[in-house]
């Protein structure tokens, strides 16, 4: 990571909590914010995963630290963010990421337990983020919140109802929270990657059955997180930022 200056580091002196952060696009957009200057809490479920983004952070000139907490789990939401003010100051940008398609059956044939985790991890643990976030972003005197929206989440894709559903919920919770945060100068956005080729998804998942689509990697996601973490706390909010190529 660059020592240049501002201009290198467009983040420099901002802190980012990413959640999701041992894989895929959360690994992605941890490292990349760290290369802009930002220090990085990498948080997932998986330690192993999370202390792997964190040293190559570090490694790399950055500073990264390692916080495992289940988004499903208020409390230990909570306690991450506590663990992140503590480490590094505060927090500037909250990215939601985590999440998954954790059932993928049609309505009449998929299991309700696994319908509701998939709802679980794709709208309340943004919501717990969001929710614990907001005071440490006041004390800073505004900030960044990006949800990781789908493009399921507005048009819907059969076979895939809870997940569906989770991020069509996520879409108004941004909506809702960018009104309510706009006074004290929070941004809240979604970022929709459309099809990304990860671990969850090289077997299929939820690319299947999109045609026509730009499958992209983590990392060419990753311009427009940047894009949307660096814009002014009086910038665009209650948006949503498509990578698809076509709605749908």
């Amino acid at each position: 990571m660059s020592p240049g200056g501002s201009g290198d580091q467009p983040l420099r002196g901002k802190v980012a909590v990413v959640t999701g952060a041992g894989r895929g696009i959360g690994r992605a957009i941890a490292l990349a914010y760290a290369e802009s200057g930002a220090a990085v809490c990498c948080t997932a479920r998986t330690r192993e995963q999370i202390d792997d983004t964190a040293a190559l952070i570090r490694r790399a000139g950055g500073t990264g630290i390692a916080v495992a907490a289940d988004v499903t789990d208020p409390e230990a939401v909570t306690r991450m963010f506590d663990a992140a003010v503590e480490a590094l100051g505060g927090v500037d940008i909250l990215v939601a990421n985590a999440g998954g398609v954790l059932e993928s059956k049609p309505v009449t044939e998929g299991d309700p337990a696994l319908w509701e985790a998939t709802v679980a991890v794709n709208l309340f643990g943004a919501y717990h983020c969001i929710r614990a976030a907001i005071p440490h972003l006041r004390r800073r005197g505004g900030g960044k919140i990006l949800t990781m929206g789908s493009g399921m989440g507005h048009n819907g894709l059969a076979g895939h109802s809870a997940y569906c559903c989770a991020k069509a919920a996520l879409w108004m919770l941004v909506r809702v929270s960018a009104r309510e945060l706009w006074a004290d100068g929070i941004s809240v956005n979604e970022l929709i990657p459309g099809p990304v080729l990860t671990d969850a998804t090289r077997g299929g998942g939820a690319v299947a059955g999109i045609d026509s689509e730009w499958v992209k990697s983590p990392e060419e996601v990753v311009p427009l997180a940047l894009f949307l973490a660096t814009q002014p706390d009086v910038g665009p909010t209650a948006q949503s930022f498509s990578l698809m190529r076509r709605d749908g």
